[in-house]
């Protein structure tokens, strides 16, 4: 079982040649993916919150280095679908995994290996040419020896199923840790050539999806309990302010925040609005720092009766 720790870097050669391509990161929906492509990136484009099934977008990460360009591709979690919408979401997972250079399969370090994890790894063992990469997520939250026997339980679940692990990674995005690491470790599996995007890129989500997605988790934020998947949100137009002064440009932002049930919009909208404006002040700091100019939000909710089990409201919602 080969497991990389900080003090096994790969050696380096000064006349490497360039590499660029693609990887995304699986496992079960809350192993800390889209925590980790944000960590690598270093900086946020990836939703992230504490409750599973938030991405739902394929978001790309871009890493820039000298020698590489990784492009890091978020799918939805992989999980045994109830809906319309969980089906769509694991056939982009699958669409994915078979245009990617690398899979690295997210396993969290505090959390025994379960059915999800089994059901994900034999799907993954059905690949064959792409090399898959263990990586074991939020290290920080165990100590040395439930680590150890994480380790040993990935790198038997492998061999179980006829395939053996490219590498096994311990990293904590949270921390920090081993993150330039795994990223050293995925660079010598893609393909030479050179970089796929302009050196500034750090996603090639459109900004209005990206936008969508900020005020998507600040709406779930203190509902998730009650509203966890039933919050979609479309960015309708965004249109900077006519008659404004060059030095002070204002961007309009009209979006809807879709629920499925009339009982849903007060959860969403709070006492006299509160909530609402809450999610609005939050979401419009971080659209803010995305797009670098100052935003005038302007948030709806709107009922769209039972959006996830409806193939037309799913395709006007973007899925």
């Amino acid at each position: 079982m080969s497991v990389r720790s900080q003090s096994s870097e790969p050696s380096e050669s000064s006349e490497a040649a360039h590499r660029a391509g693609f990887a995304c990161f699986v496992g079960r929906p809350n192993a800390g993916k889209s925590t980790l492509t944000n960590a690598l990136v270093g900086q946020k484009v990836a939703i992230t919150a504490n409750q599973p099934q938030t991405t739902r977008h394929t978001v790309r990460g871009i890493v820039h280095r000298p020698d590489a360009q990784l492009i890091l591709v978020d799918t939805p979690g992989l999980h045994k679908p109830r809906t319309l919408l969980g089906e769509r979401l694991n056939d982009i997972v699958r669409t994915t995994w078979a245009e990617v250079d690398v899979i690295g399969f997210c396993l969290p370090a505090n959390e025994k290996l379960g059915p999800g994890d089994r059901f994900i790894a034999k799907e993954l063992a059905a690949i064959k040419k792409t090399p898959k990469i263990a990586i074991v997520t939020k290290t920080d939250l165990v100590d040395g020896k439930t680590l150890a026997e994480q380790l040993i339980a990935i790198d038997q679940l492998g061999r179980e199923l006829g395939f053996e692990w490219a590498e096994i990674v311990p990293v904590s995005a949270v921390a920090d840790t081993q993150v330039g690491l795994l990223a050293d470790l995925i660079v010598p599996l893609l393909p030479e050539g050179p970089a796929l995007y302009p050196e500034g890129d750090l996603t090639d989500e459109p900004e209005q999806v990206m936008i969508a997605e900020l005020i998507r988790e600040a709406a779930l934020e203190g509902v998730r309990d009650e509203l966890p998947h039933s919050i979609a949100v479309v960015v309708e137009e965004m249109l900077p302010r006519e008659d404004r002064p060059a030095d002070r440009p204002l961007l309009d932002i009209h979006a809807f925040v879709y629920i499925e049930r009339p009982s849903q919009k007060g959860i969403i909208i709070g006492p006299k609005g509160k909530r609402l404006k809450e999610v609005g002040i939050k979401s419009r700091k971080q659209i803010e720092a995305l797009l670098g100019t100052p935003v005038f939000l302007d948030l709806h909710v709107k009922v769209a009766k039972d959006w996830q089990r409806d193939p037309r409201q799913l395709r006007k919602l973007g899925f």
